[in-house]
């Protein structure tokens, strides 16, 4: 890749950008596949990275046509793979939720592989011996809390420490890249759930993302740090991950379908009060089980059903989780049959997320009470650190109406709108 065709690929999202081109939020017409910046890379035979030895962060869905990211780079002449580093699901995506990923050694390349989702959470000084370059390519969700852009972050970290080039591929966001709702993390609550100050979802990619956290100062340390980021190709802010043409790859086992990635930023804050999130069923976070009446479910569907939810149909359910090692080991209520609610989507682009959350959250809350159960906010402090604060558990306890929990962020979110602007590349 020659100096200028660099600074095209880098720059002309940007420019497109500042000139109002391609960023509106009407439906988008693709007719053709969105290139990630994977794919530009290997387009461009790996110029990029040409001469160097590098170290990968990835997982499996870090794909190239149809072969691995790794062996594409293990095969280029002129690029030595030195190490490997797997984030939360490991390198091949297969581990549990919260399970902890071991080291080991990469049958086909040989490379040495770290692990960052266990007692290590960043490369080390030792692990980064040798490299020039640590390149990152993950496909994130588009939520705050999705651990890797965490992994990103602290990895950001540790190449700025090691003098080392931190190059990001970038992907679209599946939700868009206008979705931009909930509570603003903070400080207080930061966690490995919720590392930076954005709402829950924050409407931007990852690479878009890796450039706000170095320029901002979200974690010390960046000021030197020599970031690239490979744009992707065709993805316009109001794409969602149809419109890509991209096939769907779960990015982790709990996230089966694009439809579940969608409402799952707002259905996540079941997994902070004592239901089932629908782990260990065929359609996690898509379902909720609860552990009352049939008739204490249907009070719930009528609630919701009244709120008239845009893009979403709500319906009973029975839920019944079931252990699945690669998803859900030991779900909760393992074995038991559950009443609970079922959320289809009818409208992808009109759904909220967050928002669709909020009034599910507010519903069941409200029906635990009317049952008696006092152990309903059974984990208060994950579910503050999935919002990102401790008002939104003061605001259900307060018996604020959901239209006023929305309320309650949106001017912060409009803030946060405006700070990410400089730093959008489509």
């Amino acid at each position: 890749m020659t100096p200028r065709s660099v600074l095209r690929r880098l720059w002309a999202p940007a420019l497109l950008v500042l000139l109002g081109v391609g960023v509106g939020g009407c439906t988008p017409d693709a007719p053709s596949t969105v290139q990630s910046g994977a794919d530009v890379l290997a387009a461009d035979g790996f110029d990029a990275v040409s001469g160097q030895r590098v170290g990968l962060i990835v997982n499996h869905t870090a794909r190239v046509d149809t072969a691995h990211l790794i062996d594409r780079l293990h095969r280029a002449p002129d690029v030595e793979v030195g190490a490997l580093f797997g984030p939360e699901h490991g390198l091949r995506g297969t581990a549990a939720a919260g399970e902890a990923v071991t080291d080991g050694v990469d049958d086909r390349t040989g490379a040495p592989i770290y692990s960052l989702y266990g007692d290590t959470r960043r490369p080390t000084p030792e692990e980064l011996e040798g490299l020039d370059a640590l390149v990152f390519d993950v496909q994130d969700v588009g939520a705050r809390f999705y651990t890797y852009i965490t992994t990103m972050g602290l990895a950001m970290q540790a190449a700025a420490d090691a003098g080392l080039r931190f190059v990001v591929l970038d992907r679209p966001n599946p939700l868009g890249g206008t979705s931009t709702a909930g509570f603003m993390l903070e400080p207080d609550h930061q966690s490995f759930v919720g590392r930076y100050p954005t709402p829950i979802t924050h409407g931007m990619t990852i690479g878009e993302l890796a450039r706000m956290i170095k320029e901002e100062g979200l974690l010390p340390g960046l000021e030197d740090l020599d970031l690239t980021v490979v744009p992707a190709e065709g993805w316009r802010r109001a794409m969602q991950w149809p419109d890509t043409n991209r096939e769907w790859n779960p990015p982790s086992p709990n996230l089966p379908t694009w439809e579940t990635a969608l409402v799952y930023p707002g259905m996540c804050f079941f997994e902070g009060v004592r239901v089932s999130e629908g782990r260990g069923t065929d359609h996690p976070f898509l379902q909720i089980g609860m552990p009352w009446s049939a008739s204490a479910a249907r009070a719930v569907v009528d609630t919701l059903r009244a709120r008239s939810l845009p893009g979403i149909a709500i319906d009973t359910a029975t839920v019944t989780p079931t252990s699945r090692p690669q998803a859900a080991p030991s779900p909760r209520f393992e074995g038991e049959t559950l009443h609970g609610f079922r959320v289809s989507v009818t409208d992808r682009r009109a759904v909220a997320p967050v928002e669709l959350g909020i009034h599910a959250l507010h519903a069941v809350y409200h029906q635990a009470q009317a049952v008696g159960d006092t152990t309903f906010i059974s984990r208060p402090e994950h579910l503050t650190r999935l919002a990102g604060t401790d008002r939104l558990v003061a605001l259900l306890e307060q018996g604020a109406r959901p239209e006023s929990i929305i309320s309650s962020w949106q001017t912060a979110v409009g803030e946060f709108r405006d700070r990410r602007r400089p730093y959008l590349l489509y």
